[in-house]
């Protein structure tokens, strides 16, 4: 059974720190970014997020949003933990960014 609950990292050396699921499956927690196209100092930030009830499999989905710190933009992930053959969890995520533009001329560059 794949547990959310505690400290992941990935190979771009990012970090997040994920709270126990609550009864409705919902989560809280912080990222902190190893990688960003700024000049600003990069800070911890905050993120909300939800697991899917797991599976017999107990490889659940979930999402979540970080609300960067340090930027006007927020990042979505979706995903899902999966478990080998050792008992290793592992997250498999894909991710969308947006940042604010000053228009919605902008809006086509907006998403990453």
């Amino acid at each position: 059974q794949c547990d959310l609950q505690g400290l992941w990292r990935n190979e771009l050396g990012s970090s997040m720190t994920l709270s126990a699921l609550d009864a409705a499956g919902t989560f809280s927690g912080s990222y902190h970014t190893a990688v960003a196209a700024t000049n600003k100092q990069i800070l911890v930030s905050p993120l909300q997020g939800a697991q899917q009830y797991p599976s017999a499999k107990g490889q659940p989905t979930f999402g979540f949003t970080v609300q960067w710190q340090f930027s006007d933009s927020t990042t979505a992930f979706v995903g899902q933990c999966f478990v080998d053959h050792r008992g290793n969890e592992m997250l498999e995520t894909m991710w969308l960014l947006r940042e604010e533009v000053p228009s919605r001329r902008d809006a086509w560059k907006a998403t990453r």
